[in-house]
């Protein structure tokens, strides 16, 4: 029987499989983007397609204090474009 990743969403803080959550990676430049397909080489954050994570996860700047960085508001704006599509 194969083991099913589990990863914990920044936002509600809960684990879910590894292909339902959205990644979020940083690169060794420092650059942040959305990792659709899951392979990006980088340190890894991973959030629900859900909205009220993304809120959560932007208000308590969880999504900075993962990346010990400060985040650009048009990466929230482009999660949230992507949390929509999915739905």
């Amino acid at each position: 029987m194969k083991k099913i990743p589990q990863r914990t969403c920044i936002g509600c803080n809960e684990k879910k499989e590894q292909k339902s959550l959205i990644r979020i990676v940083k690169n060794k430049d420092g650059k942040i983007s959305i990792d659709t397909t899951g392979k990006m080489q980088g340190r890894g954050a991973y959030i629900c397609d859900d909205i009220n994570c993304l809120e959560k996860a932007f208000k308590s700047k969880r999504l900075e204090r993962a990346f010990e960085t400060s985040i650009d508001k048009s990466i929230y704006e482009d999660l949230r474009g992507v949390i929509i599509d999915r739905k």
